[in-house]
């Protein structure tokens, strides 16, 4: 297990869901933590749940899908706090429902939030921690990117362009003191996770649903270990393989699914 203690760690999308209990849950291990988002209030009582945990911990609003703004921000904590040990790329985006507009501009836009501002963040705070041969970056990727399913090809996309960057970066750190992981966090309850339910998509089975609680603390655990993937419903792994074995049988079931 990684160790938290007067860890300086960056959680993005840390406003609410999954980014909120990774920025409470590393306070409550002794981090200090800098939660960005976009939403001021929400991230202002987040810095006072965190600051009960964690004096030192803050929030920056920022929307991470302008890149310069978000590399500014992390070179300004890495100044001010002197390294970021951890940097936790959670800020996404979900496929976007109703009428998103024009298609270029859907794709570009959720690329921005969910591939290029991972891989803006990870490159701004890379060079430290191989400097200092200590560090952890999670990034978030969905299980979406491994086995796309239909009426989310930009989200499908972004994800699984975010773990090919991820696990190509982390064959030329291996054995250089920085730990890269992907997480595959299931479904999770979250704002996101339910308005996909309440806009058709299928609740998930109960084998891939997991609680933010269950998920930040699998990754409180891993993080920092020698496996790339972390698998918060090992058997969604499953679904590559059967798409790779039975590809017609898989389709079929994926559009009856789907409605």
């Amino acid at each position: 297990m990684f160790d938290l203690r007067k860890a300086v760690a960056v959680v993005t999308g840390a406003s609410s869901g999954l980014g909120r209990r990774f920025a409470l849950d590393m306070a409550a291990g002794g981090a200090t933590v800098v939660g960005v988002a976009r939403r001021q209030d929400l991230l202002a009582s987040l810095a006072e749940e965190m600051r009960r945990l964690s004096p030192g911990s803050t929030t920056v609003t920022c929307d991470v899908s302008d890149t310069d703004r978000f590399t500014s921000v992390l070179a300004r904590i890495e100044n001010e706090q002197g390294r970021v040990d951890v940097l936790v790329n959670n800020a996404g985006m979900g496929p976007p429902r109703g009428d998103p507009g024009p298609e270029m501009e859907v794709h570009r836009a959720v690329m921005a939030t969910n591939y290029f501002a991972t891989v803006a963040g990870t490159l701004a705070v890379l060079p430290g921690m191989l400097e200092r041969h200590h560090g952890v970056i999670v990034n978030v990727s969905s299980d979406s990117g491994r086995a796309p399913g239909p009426h989310e090809a930009a989200y499908s996309a972004s994800k699984a362009a975010l773990s090919a960057f991820t696990e190509s970066l982390s064959f030329d750190t291996a054995g250089r003191g920085v730990h890269l992981h992907v997480l595959y966090p299931g479904w999770v309850p979250t704002v996101m996770g339910n308005e996909a339910v309440d806009a058709g998509m299928p609740m998930p089975p109960r084998m891939v649903r997991r609680s933010a609680r269950q998920v930040s603390q699998l990754v409180l655990a891993r993080m920092g270990g020698p496996k790339l993937d972390i698998d918060a419903a090992p058997i969604a792994r499953l679904a590559p393989v059967g798409r790779a074995l039975f590809p017609s049988t898989y389709r079929k079931a994926l559009i009856k699914a789907s409605g």
